[in-house]
Parts: C-alpha cells; sequence; structure tokens
C-alpha cells in the first residue's frame, strides 16, 4: 500500500528522485525561483519503496504536484497526496489555498471541492477554502449607486510610488466617477506592501474618489507565478496575463462595476509590454484599456527602476525630481534602511 513520506529536497539523491518523477510527468522548472519558496514537501511511495507521487506547498500554494499514471491507480493516489498537503496546510492553520497546475488537472481539483478561478488552454487557477474571492470582493469599499457609476480600476506595484504613478491616477480620477488603486500585495520589492501602499495613500489623497485597496491573493504576481508546467518565458507570460486578465474580468470587476482599467505604456520593459498588450486583448471588449503615455520630467520618463537606482547612489537631490512630496520624505527618512536591503542583495532591477 502506497504511503505518504516527508521528502527533504537538500538532499542531493531525494532531489534527483523527485525531479526525475516530475520530469517523467511532463514538469521541467527546478529553479532556484522555483524551488527555493518550497516549505514542505511529501512523497508517495509504493510497497517496493519507489517514488510515485510528490507534492510541495509554498506559503498557501500548492505546487510541484504529481502522481505515477497507473489508472487505477492514479487517482487515489492524487487525491492522498492533495489531501495530506491540505493537512499540512490545516496544521499550519492556513485554512485558504490556492493551486496553479496543468489544464488537464483542474477537474480533479474541483473533485477535492477547490473553486476554478481562471482556466487556459495550458494552465489552470484554483482556491479552496476561506476568505475566498466573493469575500475579497465584498469586503472592497464602496460608494452609494455604485451599479450606476464609471468605475474604473489601476493594479500597481508601486516601488515606489512615483509622479508617474500620480498622473495615472489623476487622470483616471478627473474620467470616472471612482477609481480603485490596487496594491500588488506580493512582500518581493525593495519597499514592503506596507509602505508601499502607505506611499499610495499619501500620494493620492487629494483625489476624493480614488480607493487605495490590496491586490490580496488575486492580482497576480509574476514572483509567485509557478512557471514549473510552461516552457519559455513567452508561455509564462501569455498564461500568467490571461489568468491574470480572467480573475479581474470575471471574479473582481463584476462585483465593483468596473468597466475600464488605465495602464502606463512601456517604453523600456518588452516583458511589461508585452503583458500590457496580452491584458488589453483579455479584458476586452468588456473593460475598456485605456494605455496612458508615461510622465517625463525634463525629457526623462518617470519610472520607479530610476528611482530605486537613485536610491543605491544615495541622490536626493534627483530623487525629488521624480516623486511626490510624500515619497520624497519617506525616502529621505528612510535612505540607510533601503539602501541596507540593497546591500543585503534586493534585487532593484524588477517591478
Amino acid at each position: 500500500m502506497d504511503k505518504i513520506v516527508d521528502l527533504f529536497l537538500n538532499d542531493a539523491s531525494t532531489r534527483k528522485k523527485w525531479e526525475q518523477l516530475l520530469s517523467s510527468l511532463g514538469l521541467h522548472d527546478f529553479s532556484d525561483r522555483e524551488v527555493d519558496v518550497i516549505d514542505h514537501t511529501i512523497g508517495l511511495v509504493d510497497e517496493d519503496g519507489s517514488l510515485v507521487g510528490t507534492g510541495s506547498v509554498a506559503g498557501n500554494v500548492l505546487k510541484y504536484i504529481g502522481v505515477k499514471n497507473d489508472d487505477a491507480e492514479q487517482g487515489a493516489r492524487f487525491n492522498k497526496v492533495v489531501s495530506s498537503l491540505m493537512q499540512y496546510l490545516v496544521n499550519e492553520k492556513i485554512f485558504h489555498s490556492f493551486v496553479f497546475t496543468k489544464a488537464k488537472y483542474a477537474s480533479s481539483f474541483e473533485h477535492l471541492h477547490f473553486n476554478l478561478l481562471a482556466k487556459t488552454d495550458v494552465a489552470a487557477f484554483l482556491e479552496y477554502g476561506t476568505p475566498d474571492v466573493d469575500d475579497f470582493v465584498e469586503e472592497l469599499p464602496k460608494v452609494k449607486d455604485q451599479a450606476n457609476k464609471k468605475v474604473a480600476a489601476i493594479v500597481m506595484n508601486a516601488n515606489p510610488f512615483t509622479l508617474g504613478h500620480q498622473h495615472l491616477v489623476k487622470l483616471a480620477s478627473e474620467e470616472n466617477d471612482l477609481v480603485y488603486v490596487f496594491v500588488v500585495a506580493n512582500d518581493v520589492s525593495l519597499f514592503s506592501f506596507d509602505e508601499r501602499i502607505e506611499l499610495v495613500k499619501e500620494g493620492t489623497k487629494e483625489f476624493n474618489n480614488v480607493k487605495v485597496v490590496s491586490g490580496g491573493d488575486y492580482m497576480v504576481s509574476p514572483a509567485t507565478f509557478p512557471a514549473y508546467f510552461l516552457k519559455t518565458p513567452d508561455d509564462l507570460i501569455s498564461v500568467q496575463t490571461t489568468i491574470d486578465a480572467s480573475v479581474f474580468k470575471n471574479k473582481i470587476a463584476p462585483g465593483l462595476n468596473i468597466t475600464r482599467r488605465y495602464i502606463g505604456k512601456e517604453p523600456f520593459s518588452r516583458t511589461t509590454h508585452y503583458y500590457n498588450v496580452s491584458l488589453a486583448h483579455e479584458l476586452g471588449p468588456d473593460i475598456e484599456v485605456i494605455v496612458v503615455k508615461r510622465l517625463e520630467e525634463e525629457n526623462e520618463i518617470v519610472t520607479a527602476t530610476k528611482v530605486r537606482q537613485l536610491i543605491k547612489a544615495g541622490n536626493l537631490k534627483e530623487i525629488n525630481k521624480f516623486v511626490p512630496e510624500s515619497s520624497y520624505e519617506f525616502i529621505k527618512e528612510n535612505m540607510n534602511k533601503l539602501q541596507s536591503r540593497i546591500e543585503k542583495g534586493m534585487n532593484i532591477n524588477g517591478n
């Protein structure tokens, strides 16, 4: 009879067997980006001691789930692996979880009471437990008679909040009755989530019709989206965008009456440009995507990347040209702490 065992991937022999099993099942990406975030991995071994199934947990995300294709056994093995991972999460007092998986496995998770949030030809994104996406939307602030208002949304990382971000919010504020600014919640940036959302609130408080909220678990970040079953970075961008757009379009926007989404034109990053193009394709025609030309100061495009580079260099005078007063004061007061994060290896070249 198959039994569940803990797998310790820092053991070279165990790691090799684990990778061989997953590779045989079509999962090939074992990059540090994917593996280093794993908190717990289990294996399913048969009576001969052979590894016939596995699954991992990273935070509240299930990943690297696969079982050997032994027809009669496959369903039971799959259920055993997933049930064991769910029990681990309960023991860790985590009662809400997600899984990104190959599209063909979506129904297997639905049979275990996961709810499908989005699906493409390649991938599926599901959740289990509470609070779920409906609770997330229900708890967001709303205004009277919102169903009859013109409502827009902006999703930003704001690492940190710049004059460019402020320009985007101002324009959306002028063109709509209500604007939601969703701040990406993942803590993988130079500025922490708490710092970023506070800077966005401070930098937009002059706009009375703007509500700054957390993107929660539903504004998907490339930092947490498992790429392990995708072949290339382009596949990752495409699938990421489709999943992200589908959740936004079908699960978030309807409950808030959002019919527009504002994004900044991307002149530098090929990845972000591709993301923007894909987003417009996926959201339309139900949600109008409005692409806004980036703000320029002294013939230089304002970007958060530029500001982070100036922080690294300690150039407060230049920083002052690219950020609102509230962001400038925060950076000035916390320059040493921010530079220390960079010195310790925090990447400042992403978003």
